[in-house]
């Protein structure tokens, strides 16, 4: 048996039709959009403007224009956290963060700008009440992640929106970890700048991401990549509207016709019963798992408020040498630091990290217990 638990990476295996949505664009089209002015251009264009209407209904948005693509999550929070913020800046930021957050903001630190990070709990809940006494005066920003991405623990953006709001500063989610997966809603949670990835839980393929941006957000960016964009050529400045601002250059069509496709999926199973189907298979691994000797689990027992993945530490082996026994029997896991350094300093397992199972709507019963048994061989 083959089983892949490592979703929360990139989901596998596509529904059929993300896999034909790019392989027809690719032989059958293969136009650049804005650059031509012939059919295959235009119905490729068209495919893309209505990928940008999929997503803005996914989200609770408007404006299909601030629908911005770009090659993947991290692209897009750079293009964002980098254009907004300025010299003497301060802005908060969840001590869960993924490392597509926190580079871009140390690299900012050299720059003159600052960040503080959100406490959290052992169990990676974020401590709600910390937030406003970190505000400072020059603050501009709360920047979070909506799920942890090594204990799938889920951060109460809507809560954090309202104090945003209360506050004047702009909301930045990285709902990589969320997005298809569980519901999110821009106008409910307040949310200034939402940036997604293509290849997990919209289940498109690698290479595509975006962001979805108010128009007040936008205006606050300095694009950090320029070039042509097949509009107002004439002149040699980029143009100030959306979505043209950020997409310069040749956009990545076939990820985008496949991320076309991963959506009109999920929209036909609907995204609550992805999350319903997601969350049984969860439950089950974490009840059993318990039972496993010398496996501990990190993170929130709750499955309300956590995602599809759950990561363990072993007091007697190496996790390291857990993952590659589990590959031995063809399962598919994920072993290490998850790009989330501090992550772990908040869960108490770094630097040594965990070994993660993350579940998809494509995973089975069958495939839990066949892992799980697999475990109980290996840590005998």
């Amino acid at each position: 048996m083959k089983v892949y638990f490592d979703n929360a990476a990139t989901t596998y295996p596509k529904p059929d039709s993300v896999a034909e949505s790019v392989y027809n664009f690719i032989k059958y089209n293969g136009s650049n959009i804005g650059r031509g002015a012939y059919k295959t251009a235009f119905n490729a264009a068209e495919k893309v403007y209505e990928t940008r209407e999929l997503i803005c209904k996914l989200f609770n948005f408007d404006n299909p224009d601030n629908v911005v693509f770009t090659k993947n999550v991290t692209e897009a929070l750079n293009i964002v956290i980098k254009g907004f913020l300025k010299k003497g800046d301060h802005v908060l930021v969840s001590a869960m963060e993924h490392n597509a957050v926190m580079r871009p903001l140390t690299q900012l630190t050299e720059c003159g700008i600052e960040f503080s990070r959100i406490p959290s709990f052992s169990d990676g809940r974020m401590d709600i009440e910390a937030i406003e006494p970190l505000i400072k005066s020059n603050t501009r920003a709360i920047i979070t992640t909506h799920a942890s991405n090594v204990c799938g623990t889920i951060i109460p953006i809507e809560i954090i929106g309202g104090i945003c709001r209360k506050h004047d500063l702009k909301f930045i989610v990285d709902a990589a970890q969320t997005a298809g997966a569980i519901p999110v809603d821009m106008k409910k949670y307040s949310i200034d700048a939402l940036c997604f990835t293509g290849h997990k839980g919209l289940y498109g393929p690698q290479g595509i991401g975006g962001f979805v941006i108010t128009d007040e957000m936008s205006e606050l960016i300095t694009p950090i990549i320029s070039g042509g964009t097949g509009s107002i050529s004439n002149l040699e400045t980029i143009p100030n509207f959306c979505p043209d601002k950020f997409e310069a250059g040749t956009l990545n069509i076939p990820g985008i016709f496949g991320l076309n496709a991963g959506i009109a999926f999920i929209n036909e199973i609907g995204i609550d019963n992805i999350h319903k189907a997601e969350i049984i298979l969860t439950e089950h691994f974490l009840k059993e798992i318990k039972g496993i000797y010398d496996l501990t689990v990190v993170g929130i027992e709750s499955t309300e408020e956590r995602t599809a993945v759950v990561s363990v530490t072993s007091s007697q082996k190496d996790i390291s040498q857990i993952a590659y026994a589990l590959d031995e029997y063809c399962i598919m896991t994920r072993v290490g630091m998850h790009c989330a350094p501090n992550a772990h300093k908040v869960l108490g397992t770094y630097p040594g990290g965990t070994l993660r199972f993350s579940f998809g709507y494509f995973n089975t019963n069958e495939e839990i217990e066949y892992t799980l048994k697999v475990l109980k061989s290996i840590l005998i």
